[in-house]
């Protein structure tokens, strides 16, 4: 089950920064996200949705147009050189410009092929998402809660989100019932870090994910 919940967690994670990329294509759609990032959340889910209907039935013989696109969408609403400047730790601090900008090229490979080919199986679990608690008027940071419901039960999710200086919703960070997924990279990072010596150019010639989602 925690092997299945992880899954769906990544899976919703992916759900939800693809769908914020849509906010990017209008006026309109931006203002939304900035008055509402729960609203936001439940809506653009669904852009992803058809994309992943779209591709189903094609991918086990072409996976690569859906990564393409899942990429796409990816790269529009991911800073993925920061978020690999926060999963390297400590290590960031002895990394070359290079050395970040080539993990951040890792990790964002790795995160479209690993858990797009999770996303091409979605449709076992039931996503809500839970209204704000309150007045989020002025506010740059929220917390958006959503729950899984599938057939292992109930689960909470936290998305952490923030507004960048152009006005754009950012996840930063996902919990679900205690399991913070930026720690969870940031100790692999550590632990392949300590087995390689401290060897950053190796931790990211072997980065994968996928051991500890299948654990």
């Amino acid at each position: 089950m925690y092997s299945r919940l992880k899954q769906s967690v990544l899976t919703l994670l992916f759900l939800v920064l693809a769908g914020a990329a849509v906010a990017e294509n209008g006026d309109e759609a931006t203002e939304q996200a900035i008055q509402s990032p729960h609203a936001m959340v439940e809506t653009i889910t669904g852009e992803l949705l058809k994309s992943i209907a779209a591709h189903r039935d094609s991918f086990e013989q072409d996976p690569e147009p859906f990564f393409s696109e899942l990429d796409c969408l990816l790269g529009k609403a991911v800073d993925f050189r920061w978020l690999a400047y926060n999963v390297m730790g400590p290590y960031r601090a002895q990394a070359t410009d290079e050395q970040l900008q080539r993990f951040a090229s890792a990790f964002r490979r790795d995160l479209v092929e690993t858990y797009g080919r999770g996303l091409v199986s979605y449709g076992d679990e039931t996503i809500v998402v839970l209204p704000p608690a309150g007045d989020l008027t002025g506010q740059r940071k929220v917390t958006v809660q959503q729950e899984i419901h599938g057939v292992d039960g109930v689960f909470p999710l936290y998305y952490s989100m923030a507004l960048n200086q152009k006005g754009e919703w950012k996840i930063t960070n996902v919990v679900i019932n205690g399991i913070n997924l930026g720690k969870t990279f940031r100790n692999q990072f550590a632990q392949r870090a300590q087995k390689y010596g401290g060897n950053i150019d190796q931790v990211i010639d072997s980065w994968t994910s996928k051991v500890e989602t299948e654990a």
